[in-house]
């Protein structure tokens, strides 16, 4: 049986707009990991341990990035932009498809 690894949120598909990488982001907004870690290699239990420290971070605020303080706020909205900026530009679309 082989062992998968993530790739890293900077060589995920659609910019990194996937479930793991909205996590990666979501850890960087709260401080759980510094900017510069893109979670490359990292296996199954690592993710796991990092989506539990995220979903417990969130809870507070019920998991609504309007409910975050300002700064929280602020720092989601630029991580979050410039994740949508990188993947636009990669040719990522938005648009739902007829098979989304």
């Amino acid at each position: 049986m082989m062992k998968q690894h993530y790739v890293g949120v900077d060589q995920d598909q659609d910019g990194g707009l996937t479930h793991i990488g909205r996590m990666i982001f979501d850890a960087w907004v709260f401080g759980i990991l510094p900017d510069s870690e893109k979670c490359a290699g990292w296996d199954a239990a690592q993710i796991q341990n990092l989506y539990e420290k995220v979903y417990a971070a969130w809870e507070p605020y019920a998991h609504l990035p309007s409910r975050l303080p300002d700064d929280l706020r602020q720092r989601h909205a630029h991580i979050y932009a410039q994740a949508v900026n990188n993947a636009k530009s990669k040719g990522w679309d938005a648009e739902l498809k007829d098979d989304d």
